[in-house]
């Protein structure tokens, strides 16, 4: 049976929950927490080839991959390696969730089109203020999703065999 006291979404506010449930950061998020994103929820169409950011800049957006693909990359002097090259579902730019933080890599369209919806690190903490919740299981989310990459980093580094020295990596562990 229906709560009547439950809010009733929109299709289009659905759409959007569904969306959002697709992200790691969102997946921990009732409806209603999810729906007080909508409002700063910027939909942005990027061509091919276009920079959304680079390494060094402020973190100012989180941006959520609604179609195309967007290649995360590090610049080594004049030189660009490829991290990796996400799509629809995944999300970069996690780190505006945290205060003061530049860009680790840039970001670069490399699908014909892509759009992404953009939500601005202003709102994220407008919204981290007013619902400590939503805050406390973001930051949850985003411990996991750091905790796995730091897992997937040791992976590669005893596979390699101690390709790099590890200790530079750690040295603010």
């Amino acid at each position: 049976m229906r709560n009547p006291f439950q809010r009733s979404f929109s299709e289009q506010e659905l759409e959007l929950i569904t969306f959002l449930s697709k992200f790691q950061l969102f997946e921990q998020l009732t409806q209603e927490e999810m729906s007080t994103f909508f409002p700063y929820m910027y939909l942005r169409r990027y061509q091919e080839n276009e920079v959304v950011f680079f390494r060094k800049d402020p973190s100012h957006a989180l941006y959520l991959i609604n179609s195309g693909k967007i290649a995360l990359l590090i610049d080594q002097d004049q030189d660009f390696e490829t991290l990796n090259v996400i799509s629809a579902g995944q999300s970069f730019g996690n780190n505006s969730l945290l205060q003061s933080t530049l860009r680790p890599y840039s970001a670069i369209v490399r699908s014909v089109q892509a759009e992404l919806y953009v939500i601005p690190h202003v709102n994220i903490q407008d919204i981290f203020s007013s619902h400590p919740k939503i805050k406390a299981k973001m930051m949850a989310s985003l411990g996991e999703m750091y905790e796995a990459y730091l897992q997937d980093l040791f992976h590669v580094y005893r596979s390699a065999k101690g390709f790099f020295n590890l200790n530079q990596v750690s040295a603010n562990i």
